[in-house]
């Protein structure tokens, strides 16, 4: 069975545990009687002591490796789909199959949206503070496309609907070129 919750504490003890120790990452992901929170509650309060502990380019980087790889075989087909089909980043983007999944171009640069949080840590979450926790989704993304393309890309969340925003956005950045 695919318990996200589990999940994601594995992965984020393992992953402060390798930055900065065993018993910061311990405090962080089970303090506070973690263990009987519901999921929003812990996302929540998680989230409170890691922005205590890190900066903002470390909780990215954290954040970033915890993607749950949930659905990624699926999305995976789709971007190898739509990249055999187009000759260049627009033509990627411009299908209505694309668009159906998010993505669109502005001014050459590729952008993902949803107009709901497809995570499912946050179904009970009803706002965040902060976008911490959406830094996974980067993650995510940025597996997704280097895997099917074969080159780094960079991803900036834009906008998050947890943290407030109309939607979540990100913008996808090859470092080499494509096609």
């Amino acid at each position: 069975m695919f318990d996200i919750r589990k999940m994601q504490e594995t992965a984020l003890f393992e992953r402060i545990k390798a930055a900065a120790g065993e018993e910061l990452a311990a405090a962080i992901v089970y303090e506070g009687g973690a263990g009987s929170m519901d999921d929003a509650a812990w996302v929540c309060e998680t989230m409170k002591r890691m922005e205590a502990a890190f900066d903002t380019q470390t909780l990215k980087r954290l954040r970033m490796g915890c993607q749950c790889g949930y659905g990624m075989d699926e999305k995976k087909a789709l971007v190898r789909e739509l990249t055999r089909s187009a000759n260049n980043m627009e033509e990627f983007a411009g299908s209505e199959k694309a668009h159906n999944a998010g993505l669109f171009t502005e001014d050459g640069a590729l952008y993902l949206s949803f107009p709901f949080c497809p995570c499912p840590m946050l179904a009970n979450v009803k706002r965040l503070d902060t976008k911490t926790w959406c830094y996974c989704t980067m993650g995510y993304s940025k597996e997704l496309f280097e895997d099917v393309w074969g080159c780094e890309v960079e991803v900036d969340l834009l906008k998050s609907i947890k943290a407030g925003d109309d939607m979540c956005l990100m913008r996808i950045t090859p470092l080499s070129p494509v096609w």
